[in-house]
């Protein structure tokens, strides 16, 4: 008999539990960002599966959780597909990983969630003006490459 999926709670435990002791760049705990995400894709309309791969958006690229891990988890296809497109890889041009965004379904607004929580104008006050500077350029330029207006 086939396992069920994980509910939204358990997901938010494993993600939870994986980014443990991880902070951002700010030194908060990692898990706010990743209930913010989570929470602007709810606000957006999001699915389940789509709030699902917002907890866990940056889990694989983060090595908080492995590509085998989510392979085998009980998370739906779509889910898995989400958190893979979001995965940034080495050396990959941000052309090519915002088109793998693009021609993914549901991947979308899970990045629409993330960049509008990194470009937070309070969590982007508290870094060195070199830091804010240069995020602030990143989060505008993949705002554009996805098509997503300015904040």
């Amino acid at each position: 008999m086939p396992q069920p999926y994980l509910t939204l709670a358990e997901v938010e435990a494993v993600a939870r539990e994986a980014h443990a002791g991880q902070t951002d760049k700010a030194g908060r705990p990692y898990s706010e960002h990743l209930q913010a995400v989570a929470d602007g894709v709810r606000d957006r309309g999001g699915s389940e599966e789509e709030i699902a791969a917002a907890w866990l958006h940056d889990a694989v690229e983060d090595d908080a959780l492995s590509a085998e891990w989510l392979d085998r988890a009980a998370l739906t296809a779509l889910t898995k597909t989400i958190v893979l497109a979001l995965t940034k890889r080495e050396d990959e041009p941000p052309e090519s990983y915002a088109q793998r965004i693009l021609d993914t379904p549901g991947a979308l607004v899970v990045k629409e969630s993330d960049l509008a929580h990194n470009a937070d104008p309070a969590r982007l006050a508290v870094l060195d003006e070199h830091t804010r500077a240069r995020l602030t350029r990143k989060y505008a330029a993949m705002r554009r490459l996805l098509g997503l207006p300015p904040l």
